[in-house]
């Protein structure tokens, strides 16, 4: 029997979910007979239990990547899922705060390279790197990783060992995360060739910005610390909002609910909307939150903002009466020194966002550094259900006719640019 999440809560008001309760079920039917299909991109739904699999031997990879070295920080380079999904997930489970065990590059500007190196402290020797990429091509992922691997292979040739040693010695502080296939990927090709660690692997139909159960997110989360019973917890909960996601129960799918209070907006003709988070350890999540904005549901009108800071200058375009505008707030429960202020905070935000639109906000379980890893399994994959329901419930409010594989998990319009990135040179080599 399922019973909903207690490390999250959510309340919805100014919504009329009984319109949309004789739909219940096709919607889920629609999500569920797509669900860890081939070729449908939605292979994270049960991508949590899949990697219970797997925590011996990601625990297993981290502790000898960090023997290879004796280092124990961990620069991850990559883009897009590959880097806000992880940044997210340290945040929200109270890991990295200081920026002591993971730093991230994914740039492809002088300056910003010139300050990863000073956060180095100007010895590449001193870092092991995590390359993230599905194809090992992606320009500005492999513009990196072969800047870094000159400077490494160069600091051991002034150490006095030999080319070859130099290799060899180089290829120590490197692991991938890509396409299994070494025909598809070129990057597994060259952890092959350079006899890097390990088989770490991101999963075939898992898009980025839902790819935070992947192995560049939980090998990371584990060599910053996190244990592997926590992980396991985090994992657990995972699944069981993929499971309560797909139940056609609307008081268990929370999922379905936050998916229907986005398309009712749009389908009331409300275009522009706004999800808040309130603390520092959402810092990050809300890059992931955008992407995941942008990529999937297209649109660019949602403001996502962490507050307190974003309150105030918002607050004049929120509360303009000539505005119509939806509102959502991911709060974390305070039992802490400071939970009188943030509760009257919450309290002033929750009546004046009532007031003012149709609005939910969702209360997620805390530890002292930042959720517990209950609840920071249930609200990353809570949202990523939501985004996809939000596709399904305004198609079929509609009566219009979803696609074979949902809109919300593809992203064709990225070529764009990308045709026109081919010749990019960088030193050493060239990008295809």
């Amino acid at each position: 029997m399922l019973t909903k999440s207690t490390s999250l809560k959510t309340s919805f008001s100014g919504v009329d979910f009984k319109k949309y309760e004789s739909k219940t079920s096709d919607f889920v039917k629609e999500f569920a007979k797509r669900a860890n299909k081939e070729g449908k991109f939605l292979n994270w739904v049960n991508l949590p239990s899949e990697q219970l699999k797997r925590l011996d031997d990601i625990y297993s990879l981290v502790s000898s990547l960090k023997s290879q070295t004796g280092n124990d920080r961990l620069s991850v380079l990559g883009i897009g899922g590959s880097k806000h999904t992880v940044e997210h997930m340290l945040g929200i489970n109270g890991l990295n705060i200081c920026g002591e065990k993971i730093l991230f590059y994914s740039d492809v500007d002088s300056i910003s390279w010139e300050r990863f190196l000073s956060k180095l402290g100007g010895d590449v020797l001193s870092s092991n790197y995590l390359v993230a990429s599905k194809s090992g091509s992606t320009f500005e992922t492999k513009d990196g990783f072969l800047r870094i691997q000159n400077l490494i292979k160069n600091a051991y040739l002034e150490k006095g060992l030999s080319e070859v040693e130099a290799e060899k010695a180089t290829a120590k502080h490197f692991i991938a995360v890509t396409d299994k296939n070494s025909e598809k990927s070129e990057l597994r090709r060259t952890s092959n060739e350079n006899g890097w660690l390990g088989d770490l692997y991101i999963h075939d139909d898992v898009g980025g910005r839902f790819s935070a159960f992947d192995d560049h997110a939980l090998f990371t989360l584990a060599y910053a610390g996190m244990t592997k019973d926590d992980m396991s917890e985090m994992l657990r909960s995972a699944q069981e909002i993929s499971e309560l996601s797909l139940s056609d129960d609307l008081e268990l799918n929370d999922a379905l609910k936050e998916g229907i209070f986005w398309a009712d907006s749009k389908l009331s003709g409300i275009s522009a909307s706004v999800h808040q988070y309130m603390g520092s350890m959402f810092e990050n999540t809300v890059y992931w939150h955008a992407q995941m904005q942008n990529e999937s549901v297209k649109d660019t009108l949602k403001q996502i903002a962490k507050v307190p800071d974003a309150m105030h200058h918002s607050a004049e375009a929120h509360f303009n009466p000539a505005n119509k505008l939806v509102f959502a707030l991911t709060v974390p429960c305070d039992n802490g020194e400071c939970s009188q202020n943030a509760k009257a905070y919450i309290e002033a935000l929750s009546k004046s966002y009532e007031i003012t639109g149709a609005f939910f906000m969702e209360s997620v379980e805390t530890s002292k550094l930042g959720l517990t890893p209950q609840a920071a399994g249930a609200v990353t994959q809570l949202r990523a259900f939501a985004t996809c329901y939000q596709e399904i419930v305004t198609a079929l409010m509609q009566n219009k006719e979803l696609p074979e594989v949902l809109d919300s998990v593809l992203q064709p319009h990225v070529e764009f640019y990308k045709k026109n990135l081919k010749g990019g040179v960088v030193v050493p080599g060239r990008i295809g």
